[in-house]
């Protein structure tokens, strides 16, 4: 299929055919040495000879003088072209360059009238023509210059340009990056294991949610993209290996919304010997870490709201704060009447189970004024069939969830480790599902069965969380290829 034709792109392809006629690759194999922008921009005015290369964000030509800037992921600097120091040929091929191609340059610097570093170019290369321009840099009624392009489906598919042209969004993605080798490096460090378990699983568990079907062809089998890694984590802690997580994507096929994606990536970690309130700190903790790594906090800024996250967090029961914020006891209401109110309130009318009904009418009552750092503590047996109830009182499970500004970013159980009742849990589960119909993860209660100590295990959301410490206002903003529908 070819490039497709419009006389822009006509244009440059000329150009690329006019700089292979003069005998110049246009795409050459190899770089040569080069120091990054930021080097140069440190060693200011030179008569040493110093080289770069970049790409052409901006070319004024004033008769035999040309004027570029080039950038690369550390800076942007100006380039005086003139001819009299090129060569014909290099003077021709500048002739030729358009807004986007890719450049080395050599040459010693100086510092214009207008007080702009500069490199007097006295050698000129092109490593890579752009035959596609880039989106016209907008300029104001003022004068003032917007490189920003916001439409968020074009920039969800070409984040190539979103990355160039929008400062804000690049910054984003290197703090995530910079987010996940924090949280690695903190469980690193206090003795967890890294490992991997499998993204194609032959029994979906972890968690009660819709998951992508596909087919093992080689096994004659249907088989599943993961939901949650959790009970491969816990077969691991149960052979010995006390401090394990991993980081890697979940996927459950379920809707896509501002806080919801069905690809997301997900830090599971299961520690022996401790339980929820271990990882209510372990929590506080990897936020921590992950704000300083973010370079903000402890106060940072979501939307309208100024959040603080400094430590301890504050606790909030699960039943009693519904109570409150609704005015009903709804844990003494039977199904039929908790459908009848979740209709009431435009929750959906086809929602039939009371475990769904009882999260979906906290969401609507409590989760919106959840703004500080709160860990929602104690919820009822029937929302938690993988914790372990309170030994107080059986109707009420050692479980938390961690929200701030509204979203919720982590799950939290002390680990349910009797394997008879896991057994009765997961088949009653399984006898439910459409897709299990009956089945149950055999071995991962034969684990429980050999003796899993207690443990506590905890998963973070992690675009969520860089959500909240970047100031993203959609979970696309967090994920540089999010799934989008195609042709549109």
């Amino acid at each position: 299929m070819a490039i497709e034709e419009n006389e822009f792109i006509n244009n440059r392809l000329e150009k690329l055919s006019a700089i292979k006629e003069m005998g110049l690759d246009a795409y050459p194999p190899q770089t040569p040495d080069r120091l990054p922008i930021e080097t140069l921009r440190a060693a200011g005015e030179t008569e040493n000879i110093m080289a770069t290369s970049g790409r052409v964000m901006a070319k004024r030509k004033h008769g035999k003088t040309v004027f570029c800037d080039i950038t690369d992921p550390t800076g942007r600097i100006q380039l005086f072209i003139n001819k009299k120091n090129l060569s014909e040929e290099s003077w021709d091929l500048l002739g030729n360059l358009d807004l986007g191609d890719i450049i080395w340059v050599s040459g010693n610097q100086f510092v214009t009238r207008t007080g702009e570093l500069s490199v007097r170019v006295s050698l000129l290369l092109l490593l890579a023509k752009a035959v596609r321009p880039m989106p016209v840099v907008k300029t104001d009624a003022d004068g003032e210059v917007h490189d920003a392009v916001s439409d968020p489906d074009f920039v969800y598919r070409h984040r190539c340009i979103d990355l160039m042209l929008n400062e804000e969004s690049k910054n984003r993605f290197i703090a995530r990056s910079k987010i996940i080798s924090a949280m690695r490096n903190y469980l690193d460090t206090d003795d967890f294991l890294e490992v991997e378990t499998p993204v194609l699983q032959q029994i979906y568990g972890g968690a009660a949610a819709d998951p992508f079907v596909s087919f093992y062809n080689s096994m004659d089998e249907d088989c599943y993209l993961r939901i949650a890694t959790e009970l491969y984590l816990k077969r691991l802690v149960t052979g010995g290996m006390h401090r394990v997580y991993e980081i890697g994507k979940d996927f459950r096929n379920e809707g896509v919304d501002r806080t919801h994606s069905p690809e997301f990536t997900q830090l599971e970690l299961y520690e022996a010997w401790t339980d929820y309130n271990g990882m209510m700190k372990r929590f506080e903790d990897i936020v921590q870490v992950a704000a300083k790594a973010a370079n903000v906090g402890p106060v940072v800024k979501f939307g309208e709201f100024d959040i603080d996250l400094t430590p301890p967090f504050q606790r909030i029961p699960f039943v009693p704060t519904l109570h409150e914020k609704s005015g009903e006891d709804l844990f003494d209401w039977d199904t039929e009447k908790l459908t009848a109110l979740a209709a009431k309130l435009g929750l959906g009318d086809e929602i039939k189970d009371r475990p769904t009904l009882l999260d979906k009418l906290f969401d609507h009552y409590v989760t919106p004024s959840l703004i500080q750092p709160s860990f929602v503590v104690d919820y009822p047996v029937e929302l938690s069939p993988l914790a372990k109830q309170k030994t107080d009182d059986p109707r009420i499970t050692e479980r938390f969830e961690a929200f701030i500004a509204g979203l919720e970013l982590a799950n939290s159980f002390s680990e349910q480790n009797d394997p008879v009742y896991q057994r009765q849990v997961l088949e009653t589960q399984a006898l439910l599902s459409k897709i299990r119909k009956g089945v149950v993860d055999q071995e991962f209660l034969y684990a429980l069965e050999v003796g899993m100590p207690p443990t506590g295990g905890l998963g973070i959301g992690v675009d969520r969380l860089v959500m909240v410490l970047t100031d993203a206002r959609s979970i696309r903003d967090t994920i540089l290829f999010p799934h989008l529908r195609q042709g549109q």
